[in-house]
């Protein structure tokens, strides 16, 4: 998905027209209009402002990656000690095999609380 599929994604999902964007941003709708329509891109201070306003990482309008959360979620407390942010590091420094693995009992745990789920309801 290129840039403008996903800014008109966002925007739509929550319901915000380019009218209001284009006030938060200080820019013109048809500029907003040039960005869904992949004739421009934005400058690094507006891509900035769009990432803020939608609470995306910069990295993810972009299509650098799929993970959507902004940056400043890497600092979330996941569990007592470990942030995202410790466990991504963690998994960088791990042998493609190993991440592999690690893709497959991840893969594992959730289907078992899937699972789990269903026999709960």
């Amino acid at each position: 998905m290129n840039f403008g599929e996903k800014l008109y994604n966002l925007r739509s999902k929550q319901g915000v027209f380019q009218k209001e964007l284009a006030a938060y941003l200080h820019i013109s709708v048809s500029a907003i209009s040039s960005y869904e329509n992949d004739i421009h891109l934005p400058d690094l201070k507006t891509l900035g402002k769009i990432a803020q306003f939608f609470h995306v990482s910069a990295d993810y309008l972009l299509g650098r990656t799929e993970y959507i959360a902004p940056i400043e979620a890497t600092d979330s407390l996941l569990l007592e000690q470990y942030t995202v942010s410790d466990i991504m590091n963690t998994i960088i420094e791990l042998t493609p095999e190993r991440r592999m693995d690690l893709v497959k009992y991840i893969h594992l745990l959730k289907a078992s609380d899937d699972s789990e789920k269903l026999r709960q309801s």
